[in-house]
């Protein structure tokens, strides 16, 4: 498949170097322009700009927030203008439920196919193409993807055929996540104060109660202390929770967990570790906790 690729952090670039993996042509595009010349040395094809890029049947965009794939699609990038008649651009990006809206109906008005398809994972597993993708769009574009999406993850999840459905759902997942984290790091400072050492209290926890991959992940990073380098940064946490919380007001659904969680994540980054690991809320409940 003749596949064009926006955006080359570290989940994107691990993403399209699956795809190429794969055997799909993929011209990549990133605002940087190293980051997609080194994945032409493995396959790629480097586009000169996001216009270039959009040149193809297949366009995906992991961008970092709504203003990047507003700009690349509605602003400078002209990307929606330069898709051509029937192509399907494929969002990947964790973005708001109301700018994947506009993005269907641009799309629709311009005679392109719009896909929403954001993904569970940390950078290593898209590098083990272990992603788990939440796709939502037309029947037929979905299909059209599904050899994509089966290069990137170990399982699609279709949830109807509203686009910003999945977005919905990817949001709703990372304020669990978040909400998961910051209950973590309290029980941690908790049981650290109280003379426990943190690694057995990670194997009490994972061996009984909270058996679950995220509380292993989380919780080594924690009892670890080693929330640099970011894997996910807390600055992109904190945008996620005011996603969260937007689709909730204009659902009229109340989450105050989520408002909490949202103050932590703005004292985080008040405080300079914007760019640390999102799992730096424990940090921020240790210091709290006088340790």
């Amino acid at each position: 498949m003749d596949v064009g690729f926006i955006g080359l952090g570290q989940m994107g670039s691990a993403i399209a170097l699956n795809l190429v993996k794969a055997g799909h042509r993929v011209v990549v595009y990133n605002r940087t322009r190293a980051k997609a010349e080194a994945l032409a040395s493995q396959g790629a094809e480097v586009a000169e700009s996001v216009a270039d890029a959009c040149r193809r049947p297949v366009v995906i965009t992991m961008l970092a927030d709504d203003s990047a794939v507003e700009a690349a699609f509605f602003g400078n990038g002209n990307g929606l203008s330069t898709l051509d008649q029937g192509a399907v651009h494929v969002s990947m990006s964790t973005i708001s439920v109301a700018l994947s809206d506009r993005l269907a109906e641009a799309h629709r008005s311009a005679g392109h196919s719009y896909v929403a398809a954001p993904v569970f994972g940390r950078p290593e597993a898209a590098a083990a193409a272990k992603l788990f993708v939440v796709a939502a769009g037309p029947d037929a574009e979905l299909a059209r993807c599904q050899p994509l999406f089966d290069a990137v993850g170990q399982r699609t999840f279709i949830v109807g055929d509203k686009p910003s459905s999945a977005n919905l759902v990817k949001l709703s997942g990372n304020f669990l996540l978040a909400a998961m984290i910051e209950c973590l790091g309290e029980a941690f400072a908790l049981t650290r104060k109280g003379g426990i050492e943190p690694h057995l209290y990670l194997e009490i926890l994972t061996s009984t109660l909270f058996s679950a991959p995220a509380y292993k992940t989380y919780g080594t990073i924690i009892a670890n202390q080693q929330y640099e380098p970011a894997g996910f940064k807390m600055s992109l946490g904190l945008k996620d929770i005011r996603l969260a919380l937007a689709a909730a007001d204009a659902l009229t659904t109340p989450m105050p967990v989520a408002s909490l969680v949202h103050d932590q994540f703005l004292c985080g980054v008040a405080t300079g570790a914007g760019d640390s690991d999102w799992s730096a809320l424990a940090r921020l409940a240790a210091v709290n906790a006088g340790l």
